[in-house]
């Protein structure tokens, strides 16, 4: 089970976590950066995710980077364990961040007020599409190592 892509400790794991940690700061970026985005739950709550799934994301592709180096698979079960728990946590939180952005922004840019600047609800869309594509990736990571680990 050494060349299952995606597993933890090779060279796609890494770029599934660079990949994640991209957009997770991506979409923190153009939510959080010269926009009040706490007059939102979801907004809040996004951001919060977001700030949580970068370090994941940093600390495991560090991880990868000394396995790929050194040359050793860390593929103990209770490191595995870890792993698929942290990333089906992250996963099922930055997808549901990311719908009730996806919703929030919906609702008001269909209201026809004042509530949204067209310049703001761009910057809202575009923060949530990049938490979808953070979700897609770190849905995928947790998908192949939880395969891993149940051949263990």
């Amino acid at each position: 089970m050494d060349g299952i892509p995606g597993s933890f400790g090779t060279a796609a794991s890494l770029s599934l976590r660079l990949g994640q940690a991209f957009f997770s700061v991506a979409s923190l970026l153009f939510m959080s950066v010269g926009v009040e985005f706490y007059s939102y739950t979801a907004f809040c709550f996004l951001v919060t995710i977001m700030g949580l799934l970068i370090p994941w994301s940093t600390t495991l592709a560090m991880v990868d980077i000394y396995s790929i180096f050194v040359g050793c698979r860390l593929r103990l079960p209770g490191v595995m364990v870890i792993v698929v728990l942290g990333d089906w946590s992250l996963s099922i939180l930055s997808l549901a961040a990311a719908c009730a952005t996806a919703g929030v922004v919906d609702s008001l840019i269909h209201t026809n007020g004042p509530y949204c600047p067209p310049k703001y609800c761009g910057r809202y869309q575009v923060s949530a599409a990049m938490a979808f594509l953070s979700w897609v990736l770190t849905a995928l990571s947790f998908l192949v190592n939880l395969w891993l680990m149940a051949s263990l």
